[in-house]
């Protein structure tokens, strides 16, 4: 008796799952479908409607980022959609001195400086897709289009130029969850005279350094582009 009665509360408690199931069916409004699926989980629970509130808007606050991406997401559709990269790279051919290679070591400059200040700008999908790597085709193609081989180089050199200014240089910040990390493992390994300055020192010597073989990777680029002329 027991057991079916613990089966019978649990298949109630799942009431949520049934009410997200038959709304999303229906075709009705998602935000709407989910708050009223959380209300009846919480209220067969036994929780006070003040507490579902508060679990719920604790949900919110602790996934906003993952909020913010999908809008960012959605924009920057919206954006290319109505020619973003078509302007992006026009406006950077129009300038006679911009190369291939400046325009991506401006950016991993920027790039790099940004994440050692922990802003989170760039990103494949929000910066290089849309942007950067237009930018950066329109630069390579001032005085003739790249051959196919050559621009899948490039869009591979792009993605590289993200990752070297992302990678290197977020454990610039002290405060960054690849610090924290490393602090952590070294001290449960025994080493205790390591701290999270010392780990941000020897990250900003690391991003310096992966700035200046950018740097010299993107020149290196140009003359191959200039050689394919």
């Amino acid at each position: 008796m027991k057991l079916r009665q613990g089966g019978k509360n649990m298949i109630i408690k799942l009431i949520g799952v049934l009410i997200i199931i038959i709304g999303f069916m229906l075709k009705l409004d998602t935000i709407a479908v989910v708050l009223v699926a959380g209300l009846a989980t919480g209220l067969v629970a036994g929780m006070g409607f003040v507490e579902i509130l508060e679990v719920l808007g604790g949900a919110f606050v602790s996934t906003r980022y993952m909020t913010l991406l999908l809008l960012t997401l959605a924009v920057v559709g919206i954006l290319e959609r109505n020619g973003l990269r078509e302007r992006a790279e026009i406006c950077i051919s129009k300038l006679k001195s911009a190369t291939c290679g400046k325009v991506l070591s401006l950016y991993v400059v920027i790039r790099t400086v940004a994440a050692i200040l922990s802003l989170r700008m760039g990103g494949h999908v929000q910066f290089i897709r849309p942007l950067i790597y237009p930018m950066a085709k329109g630069a390579a193609e001032k005085e003739g289009k790249l051959t196919v081989e050559l621009d899948e180089e490039l869009k591979g050199h792009v993605n590289a130029v993200e990752n070297y200014g992302n990678f290197y240089g977020q454990n610039g910040f002290i405060a960054s969850s690849g610090v924290l990390l490393i602090v952590g493992t070294l001290k449960e390994l025994g080493v205790l005279d390591v701290d999270v300055y010392s780990v941000s020192k020897a990250s900003l010597i690391m991003a310096v350094l992966s700035v200046v073989v950018c740097i010299i990777r993107n020149y290196m680029f140009d003359m191959k582009i200039k050689r394919s002329r």
